[in-house]
């Protein structure tokens, strides 16, 4: 344990779930739950991967603000599509080739994917180049799969997957 790294981040919201929990800020709750935060994070550093590097945060922060308008957007979609009729769905299963090569990075764009309604990744092929991504609505495979490497893929791997 000598290469413990503090995550206060971690820490932080620890004490603030233990004080959720126990709903309430007496001084041995405060105490016991700052003790909590503190240990934790320690006793289970080993298992933490190594922190992600981002090499454009400003890109990150745009790539934040696309997928939370994809969102919204999504939502508003898929509430027409589902009280419309059903026979008007297009459902299907499409194949999306991966160019990204870490896991987190990959980890990260079928999290997004899957965030987004009308779409959920399915399965990770076992070489892991290929996503299986099930939408609700496709008319068209190729136009799927053009915009999801276009607005999700080639972001992160801009911010995820720098070169050294």
């Amino acid at each position: 344990m000598s290469g413990w790294r503090f995550r206060p981040a971690l820490s932080g919201a620890l004490l603030v779930l233990w004080l959720l929990l126990a709903n309430s800020l007496a001084l041995g709750q405060v105490l016991l739950g700052g003790l909590l935060a503190l240990v934790i994070p320690r006793l289970t550093d080993a298992f933490w991967p190594a922190r992600p590097r981002t090499c454009h945060a400003v890109r990150l922060l745009r790539f934040t603000a696309t997928v939370l308008a994809d969102i919204v957007r999504a939502n508003l979609i898929v509430a027409r599509l589902i009280l419309g009729p059903p026979a008007a769905l297009r459902p299907a299963f499409v194949e999306v080739p991966l160019d990204l090569e870490d896991d987190l990075a990959i980890a990260v764009f079928a999290s997004t994917v899957s965030l987004t309604p009308g779409t959920v990744s399915a399965s990770l092929s076992s070489d892991r180049r290929t996503l299986l991504v099930h939408g609700l609505d496709v008319a068209d495979d190729r136009a799927l799969v053009e915009t999801l490497k276009r607005r999700y893929e080639a972001p992160i791997k801009e911010i995820l997957e720098c070169s050294s």
